[in-house]
């Protein structure tokens, strides 16, 4: 069976539930059972154990007032999709069924439910309703927090969850991320009666966060068409090429340029580096940003800072702008600098990286997210610091790359080698 779904079609879901309620007694009393659980579910445990958890004293559930509940709606961009969510899950989730759609935040507050008055109630016993937080270190393992925790759709069944109260119950859940900035925005679950369970709910669930994200990426695109409607009057005085983007660095227009998709997150006092256009100061419209070469410079010059948190910052002129990076791009904006132009294909990250060439797709989207910061400070084909970038190191108080500490407690083989 896959980590996601719980059982194959056709299982005999009672016998299944009894067998998995007897491993569960047996594996987290630290005996044998002839059924091992799954591995997500094992990783869940072993988290659920570590953080204190008992599975026959369920934890008293703590609920948000409320206010608290109407403010997070509010603020939260699912607010926008949940009247369809609910229409396109309403079959399942009627009045006749014994199933419940509930939706939650990305730190697991329940913010909405919809299914009949019985199951509800059923849930409201479980602690299972709006306000209350479902993470894994707050009621076990259950498939909203365990895939907060996976960042990966969850499938439970009967005695996969920790509590034993939970086990009469399943649960089917997935994540939901804006489409834009790839954020998690919350969780779609789909619980109920572990009997009345059926193979259709994984592909239910799956299309209601197809559907969300669709509908927010539909949203994010009307903002768009009123940004460039909004900008035509800055735009028209304008000589040379110019670009009008979101707050999300979002391109809405782009004039005497290439058109491209996305630069990086604007800021009055951020370099940025657009192709085509190369180093870009950026001024703040009504709802978005207007970007124009700057005519001062035509070279970024930047610093990584690795004598404490690795941060980068920018040199020279008036800017007093720097960014935290995260270790992963400092080590890839580290190991391109010491390639130099030549820079490094995507294999040859992955394995300076991870310590194999099996994890370009983690490569690329690691890159994607750094150019969401900084821009085109990396160019690619191969990847390498861009031509109107000048990038510098520094240790501090550290002569050799190979003492320094950041270097030296690096995740990645390449960099681990240098002090070899």
């Amino acid at each position: 069976m896959g980590d996601f779904g719980a059982f194959e079609p056709g299982t005999d879901l009672s016998g299944y539930a009894r067998e998995l309620i007897r491993m569960h007694d047996a594996v987290i009393a630290g005996g044998r059972s002839p059924l091992r659980p799954r591995p997500l579910v094992a990783r869940s445990w072993s988290r659920v154990l570590a953080a204190g958890l008992v599975p026959d004293q369920p934890r008293a559930r703590s609920m948000l007032a409320v206010d608290d509940v109407e403010r997070r709606r509010r603020e939260s961009s699912l607010t926008a999709v949940i009247e369809d969510l609910t229409q396109v899950l309403s079959d399942l989730t009627d009045t006749a069924s014994q199933l419940m759609l509930v939706v939650a935040d990305a730190e697991g507050v329940i913010l909405w439910r919809h299914g009949s008055a019985k199951v509800r109630h059923r849930a409201d016993t479980l602690g299972f309703r709006e306000g209350a937080r479902w993470t894994e270190d707050a009621v076990g393992t259950n498939a909203i927090g365990t895939a907060l925790a996976e960042a990966n759709p969850v499938q439970l069944f009967s005695g996969e969850h920790f509590e034993q109260f939970q086990h009469p119950w399943f649960c089917t859940a997935a994540p939901i991320h804006d489409p834009r900035t790839g954020t998690l925005l919350g969780i779609v679950d789909i619980s109920g009666p572990a009997l009345a369970l059926h193979p259709a709910v994984t592909a239910l669930v799956r299309t209601g966060v197809r559907l969300a994200e669709a509908q927010l990426w539909r949203h994010h695109e009307i903002r768009l068409d009123r940004l460039r409607s909004a900008a035509g009057p800055a735009l028209a005085g304008l000589s040379g090429p110019a670009l009008v983007v979101d707050d999300n660095g979002w391109v809405a227009q782009a004039v005497g340029v290439g058109a491209t998709h996305r630069v990086a997150v604007p800021g009055p006092d951020r370099p940025i580096t657009v192709p085509g256009l190369g180093p870009c100061t950026a001024e703040q419209l009504a709802d978005g940003w207007l970007i124009r070469p700057d005519s001062g410079s035509r070279l970024t010059r930047l610093e990584l800072d690795l004598s404490g948190p690795p941060t980068l910052r920018a040199l020279g002129g008036e800017s007093a702008w720097c960014c935290a990076l995260s270790a992963r791009h400092a080590e890839i904006l580290l190991l391109l600098h010491l390639h130099g132009r030549q820079g490094m294909t995507v294999g040859r990250l992955s394995e300076a990286l991870f310590g194999d060439a099996d994890h370009a797709v983690a490569v690329r989207a690691e890159i994607s997210r750094l150019r969401r910061t900084l821009g085109s400070v990396v160019a690619s084909r191969p990847y390498r610091i861009a031509e109107s970038t000048s990038l510098t190191v520094a240790f501090g108080s550290v002569e050799r790359l190979a003492d320094c500490d950041f270097v030296r407690h690096s995740a990645g083989p390449g960099l681990r080698a240098l002090c070899r």
